[in-house]
């Protein structure tokens, strides 16, 4: 028996309706072809706080900006502080299993590509292959002076032996790895420059707040919209425009664009249905309706 929609009010005053029924997902995605969207809500069950959620980290944290970051030395001494101790929650999550059903119904053939605007891994680490990083990720480093890019293990190393007595206690981790540490205990944290080109600033290779996408990962990330047959949307809100418009591209074409979310998003408009589900189970169960 279908579970009966519900109505969503959002704070423009729209109103669009929402289930916990996976009638409808199901329905599409056992045609095939499906390519997932997935946002930080998929890995708040490994431990990593989202950033809009009911206790997001935008209620209480301002995210490192690009321009911030390589303006001020002070800036970027305030963020590989905060960054070097939260980092090690990022390398220490496991996938959950929103993750691991994502990878079942890839290697089932029923999705075709996944797209992540999630910085931590954890869709790789559950086996998912060529997953697109719409915003990079934090296991890496690039210099932006030479380009080099390298791994985050090894500028964490270096870190360590820069700091030997760098000691903090961090009240929070956020989705982007910052954690909240003391001004004091940031002012004191020595930084290191590239090893390649010696002097070049390191940046974690994400796309931070005010940076852009680069044009070609966009670009491959609409050819994964153009080929598919419809979007799966996984614990995003859709606010910023870097996955609301491949939500857009989706509908513009006539595909369907079913989100599993818990709370109301920007994409609810161009949705053909929004499932307000716990990801994991719902996944899972999804998995066990299909087979995968």
């Amino acid at each position: 028996m279908r579970t009966r929609p519900t109505l969503t009010w959002t704070p423009t005053g729209e109103v669009w309706p929402t289930t916990e029924s996976l009638d409808e997902v199901a329905g599409v995605v056992a045609d095939g072809e499906v390519v997932v969207l997935s946002g930080a809500g998929l890995s708040t069950e490994s431990g990593i706080p989202d950033y809009r959620g009911a206790s997001g980290s935008l209620r209480k944290h301002t995210p490192m900006t690009y321009q911030a970051f390589v303006d001020s030395v002070e800036g970027r001494r305030r963020y590989w502080a905060r960054s070097h101790l939260g980092w090690r929650t990022i390398a220490r999550a496991a996938p959950n299993d929103g993750h691991h059903a994502v990878s079942r119904l890839r290697a089932a053939g029923f999705v075709s590509g996944v797209i992540t605007q999630n910085v931590d891994g954890l869709h790789q680490a559950a086996g998912t292959p060529e997953v697109v990083e719409l915003h990079g990720s934090l296991d890496r480093v690039i210099c932006l002076g030479c380009r080099r890019t390298s791994a985050r293990d090894e500028l964490d190393a270096r870190l360590r032996a820069a700091n030997p007595a760098f000691e903090a206690a961090a009240t929070r981790i956020n989705p982007d790895g910052d954690a909240e540490i003391s001004a004091e205990a940031a002012a004191a944290f020595r930084l290191v420059s590239c090893a390649a080109c010696a002097g070049g600033v390191l940046k974690p290779d994400v796309v931070f707040f005010g940076e852009n996408v680069p044009p070609e990962r966009v670009q491959r990330c609409y050819g994964l919209i153009d080929e598919a047959a419809a979007l799966l949307v996984l614990g995003s809100s859709l606010t910023v425009m870097s996955g609301l418009r491949f939500v857009r591209r989706a509908a513009e074409t006539g595909k369907p664009v079913l989100i599993v979310n818990q709370g109301p998003t920007r994409g609810d408009r161009y949705a053909a249905v929004r499932v307000a589900r716990t990801l994991g189970p719902a996944l899972t169960e999804l998995t066990a309706r299909l087979g995968a």
